[in-house]
């Protein structure tokens, strides 16, 4: 007996209408709130090399030295964080999907204030609503409207990233969290509003020079050589989001410009490779981002319900799924390799394929990460080689995200289940 079978062989009935297998990804649901509860959301993070104190005592200031220890960090197939004294931090964006998390985990349990396993006292409104504070008390300030960053200085090569420097991602995600949050209070919508002036000012919306739609700056310090194409697809949900919240049209023409301009950049493959030109980056057309891309065309038709990119989604689906998946549910790294397997490709396709409402694939990739990548106590790990799995749990990359993919897949579950009866 597998370790999923086992589970699904112990799982009690469910809140919710949550009902047969999808009572066990219920489990591993609470397993992992628990988990970044018990820690206050803070944990290691992806890109978290520079907080190392370590490297913040040496005399001299360089940037290969940091690179050295950045990269190090990043890459070492054991968590070298304590020994470089790097710092544990909650992530904005990692935040921001346990913000939303516990708001579905909440709407599942009801009026119960207790976790799914009946056995301690939980509050999930609560922990929903001082996580969507959070995101407000950590909002960077002197901009044109709500933006957030990451918290963790970032080398490259040709500069740095500074924790007080606003990004389009971060602000997307922190802006969805906000307006679902809005069902506890409604200042976090009218706040989130104000984001578009963020994106639309100070990350310098513009029309395309020599082909239709739009761009947008993925964060203040881009080069003018390229493209984020993710960036720019998230930035119309964004639009389109706070369109579904107030219904002020130009949100919706801003996303519409955006995505036309993103659709155009769709190769004849499917997919879309993370930059344009596709030579300025070193990803191709890896797993993770084009889910994001994809779910954003989604978005598109659930809140306009217009056909107009009916066709790029259908190629684009296709894609992903002959691509970027296995049967098995095992997550290819790009459209030329499987590994390294991601978990982040893993939640991002989970989401795309409940948003498609083809739930038992969807489930499959859930089911492939614990079977692969699960560390126990609800923790997982970020990604499995091809001879070893590197072994550490990062809080926004890993936790957060297998959070918000199983409280999507979860409420998709229960609203079908609450529709068919």
């Amino acid at each position: 007996m597998t370790q999923i079978e086992s589970e699904r062989a112990t799982a009690e009935p469910a809140a919710g209408g949550i009902t047969g297998a999808d009572r066990t990804v219920l489990r591993w649901f609470d397993r992992t709130l628990t988990y970044a509860r018990e820690r206050d959301y803070r944990g290691w993070d992806y890109g978290d090399g520079m907080s190392s104190r370590l490297l913040q005592a040496l005399p001299v200031e360089n940037k290969w030295v940091n690179l050295a220890v950045q990269e190090t960090v990043k890459r070492a197939p054991v968590n070298v964080r304590p020994l470089f004294l790097v710092e544990q931090r909650r992530n904005y964006k990692g935040t921001a999907l346990f913000a939303m998390a516990n708001l579905t985990a909440a709407r599942l349990r009801g009026d119960e204030a207790v976790d799914f396993e009946g056995t301690t006292a939980v509050d999930y409104r609560g922990e929903a609503r001082r996580l969507a504070d959070w995101l407000v008390d950590e909002r960077r300030d002197g901009y044109s409207g709500f933006c957030g960053g990451h918290n963790h200085t970032i080398q490259f090569l040709d500069g740095r990233g500074r924790p007080e420097d606003p990004d389009a991602v971060s602000t997307t995600y922190a802006v969805k969290a906000l307006l679902r949050a809005s069902a506890l209070d409604d200042s976090y919508a009218d706040l989130a509003r104000t984001a578009a002036d963020f994106l639309i000012e100070d990350l310098n919306y513009r029309p395309v020079s020599d082909g239709r739609g739009a761009v947008i700056d993925y964060h203040l310090n881009k080069s003018g050589d390229h493209y984020t194409i993710n960036a720019g697809a998230l930035c119309a949900r964004t639009f389109l989001d706070i369109y579904d919240a107030f219904g002020d049209e130009e949100y919706r023409r801003r996303a519409t410009e955006l995505l036309d301009h993103v659709a155009d950049l769709q190769t004849a493959r499917g997919g879309w490779y993370y930059r344009d030109p596709p030579d300025a980056s070193h990803l191709s057309m890896d797993g993770h981002h084009n889910g994001f891309v994809i779910e954003c065309f989604q978005r598109y038709r659930a809140v306009t319900g217009s056909d107009r990119y009916d066709g790029t989604l259908t190629d684009a689906l296709s894609f992903y799924r002959r691509e970027l998946f296995e049967p098995t549910g095992a997550p290819n790294f790009d459209e030329e390799n499987a590994y390294p397997r991601d978990i982040h490709a893993s939640t991002q396709g989970a989401l795309v394929f409940t948003y498609a409402g083809e739930y038992e694939f969807a489930r499959r990739i859930l089911e492939w990460v614990f079977e692969n990548l699960h560390a126990g106590d609800g923790a997982f790990y970020y990604r499995k080689e091809r001879f070893f799995t590197r072994r550490v749990t990062l809080m926004r990359w890993c936790q957060a995200w297998m959070a918000y993919a199983m409280a999507e897949y979860l409420d998709a579950r229960r609203t079908e289940s609450i529709t068919d009866g």
